[in-house]
């Protein structure tokens, strides 16, 4: 894999405001997340453009290719480059011949271009698609989803400057180690952390998937994609994606803020510690 030697813009910029505050009005520097196009191009065909945080852009193109079913494993991209210009940045990649085909069959067949969530897609079959069940993977005890959430945001080093962007992330119980990537878009985040975890060689079924954002069906088909058995989102999920979770055999928990959260599919991966003081609301 080469990536083009290439200047990007900073993931984030300093501008000046006039801020109103209790003593009054002054003067302030605040630091705002860049907002980037960013084009996919395979084997020199676009296939989407997004708009994203010109950061961590290996992993985006990786994982948006993965979960979009462009590829099936990092041996199926057989160059990757990153390039800048003025109106944005492209990520070139050429795949293999065998999923290059696949590739043109789908653009083909493919009614307009896709964008976030579910633009472009041919039919309301394609919106619903299936997503494939995924394997039991590991269970967590219901004291661990605070301690996920709480890995998840000590690491939003982006968000913290900004106050602005998502984040997903990959918490590992037994170390208490999580991976993360951010972005100004919760579909980016996720696919941005499913392509470092892909390069990294890391299963996601090894641990649990953590969202700052509300879960949408698309974002349960993405998890589902990368193999996560566990989604604890921060927000509250759409009812279409807790059917998706649990056709996927997927446990969603969401509204997961302190101790507090809901678990809405297969709630026997959540371990809740005895005399039923699990913390697990269900009203």
């Amino acid at each position: 894999m080469n990536t083009a030697a290439i200047t990007l813009p900073e993931p984030a910029s300093p501008l000046r405001c006039i801020s109103r505050e209790p003593g009054g009005l002054s003067h302030r520097s605040r630091t705002l997340p860049e907002e980037t196009p960013v084009a996919f191009v395979y084997q020199g065909t676009g296939e989407a453009v997004m708009l994203a945080t010109p950061a961590d852009l290996e992993d985006f193109a990786v994982g948006f290719s993965f979960t979009e079913g462009l590829i099936q494993s990092m041996s199926d991209i057989r160059e990757l480059d990153v390039l800048a210009g003025v109106l944005g940045i492209e990520l070139r990649l050429w795949l293999t011949e065998a999923r290059a085909a696949a590739h043109r069959l789908r653009a083909r067949h493919r009614a307009g271009p896709t964008g976030c969530g579910l633009c472009g897609v041919e039919s309301l079959a394609d919106a619903a698609r299936p997503v494939q069940p995924v394997a039991p993977g590991i269970s967590l005890p219901a004291g661990r989803v605070g301690a996920a959430v709480a890995a998840l945001c000590a690491r939003q080093a982006l968000s913290h400057e900004t106050h602005a962007t998502h984040a997903a992330g990959l918490y590992r119980p037994e170390s208490g180690a999580i991976m993360v990537r951010e972005d100004i878009g919760r579909h980016n985040a996720l696919d941005k952390l499913a392509g470092a975890l892909l390069r990294a060689g890391v299963p996601a079924e090894s641990g649990v998937l953590v969202i700052t954002s509300r879960v949408s069906v698309e974002m349960v088909q993405k998890a589902a994609a990368i193999g996560a058995p566990i989604l604890i989102a921060m927000s509250a999920p759409t009812a279409l994606a807790v059917r998706t979770a649990e056709a996927a055999n997927m446990t969603l928990v969401a509204g997961a803020r302190g101790s507090a959260f809901q678990v809405y599919t297969h709630p026997w991966r959540i371990e809740a510690p005895p005399c039923g003081a699990d913390g697990i609301q269900t009203g």
